[in-house]
């Protein structure tokens, strides 16, 4: 699979930003990845929540930077920059993209952090890939499987609300809605997420994640260190999932005063949450 840096013809990246191109074994068809590259020291890798971007994030990586770590932050294909087949694809092609990035900075293994949606790529790679993956941190993310005598559906919390906040042909006022049900905490104001939807993302992730099975993913390979970032207000996931199934593997924190978008809302807590992780696992 051969990598190689672009430039873009038509569009100015961000100056920090790069784009690759590589040609997947089972597809015919190029697929391009645009990837923001911040800072120097150990590697921190950021995917996104479902249909966004990793723009989210730049706050939490401005600060992940000033504490002393090198930030990767890949958009998904259907966002920005990045481009490449959207029909038919399940996580491991999405991981697949992850990895492109990754060899092409020729990282080693590194810490990935996916938010929401994002766990689960990130997941898919620590399995495909363990030679790319020293440990997980899954931020306000839904584990994919449930506790023991749950009859809920995975995934199905408040699904309508996660659908709309992202449908634009919706009323401002009915986005609005969704995100202050779905996304944010109490007193936190939701119209910073009004913009930065990607509709074409939005279908062919929620596609994904039907077509691959939960245990392709679940537990993130066999034995990397995993942070379940949970933000205390989330009204999408059903928190403490994940350690009841791999035990010591797992830490759990809470985010204060966070609710699904984490993010936007404390984005120092969760910077902090993730260096200190980071700082444990590539200490070992």
């Amino acid at each position: 699979m051969p990598i190689e840096a672009q430039t873009n013809p038509t569009r100015q990246l961000h100056a920090s930003s790069k784009l690759i191109s590589y040609r997947p074994k089972h597809s015919g068809e190029a697929v391009q990845i645009e990837f923001d590259a911040q800072g120097a020291g150990p590697i921190i890798c950021v995917l996104p929540s479902l249909a966004r971007s990793g723009r989210d994030y730049d706050e939490v990586a401005a600060k992940l930077v000033a504490a002393g770590f090198l930030v990767l932050r890949p958009e998904p294909r259907g966002v920005g920059l990045s481009r490449g087949p959207m029909e038919n694809l399940d996580l491991h092609d999405f991981a697949r993209d992850v990895a492109a990035v990754l060899d092409h900075e020729a990282t080693g293994p590194i810490v990935v952090v996916g938010h929401a949606w994002g766990s689960q790529p990130a997941r898919t790679l620590a399995a495909d890939r363990p030679d790319l993956v020293r440990g997980i941190v899954m931020a306000a993310a839904s584990a994919g499987k449930l506790p023991p005598g749950s009859a809920e559906k995975p995934y199905s919390r408040l699904r309508d609300a996660i659908d709309g906040a992202g449908d634009l042909t919706l009323p401002t006022s009915r986005r609005l809605e969704c995100l202050r049900k779905a996304f944010f905490a109490p007193g936190h104001d939701p119209s910073i997420w009004l913009d930065g939807w990607f509709p074409a993302a939005h279908e062919a992730q929620g596609r994904a994640r039907e077509m691959t099975p939960v245990d392709d993913y679940f537990s993130g390979g066999d034995s990397v260190p995993i942070l379940d970032l949970q933000a205390e207000h989330d009204a999408v996931v059903i928190p403490d999932v994940m350690k009841p199934y791999l035990g010591d593997r797992v830490t759990v924190q809470v985010v204060r005063d966070a609710g699904h978008a984490m993010a936007p809302e404390q984005p120092q807590a969760m910077s902090d949450a993730i260096a200190d992780f980071a700082r444990a696992v590539y200490s070992k």
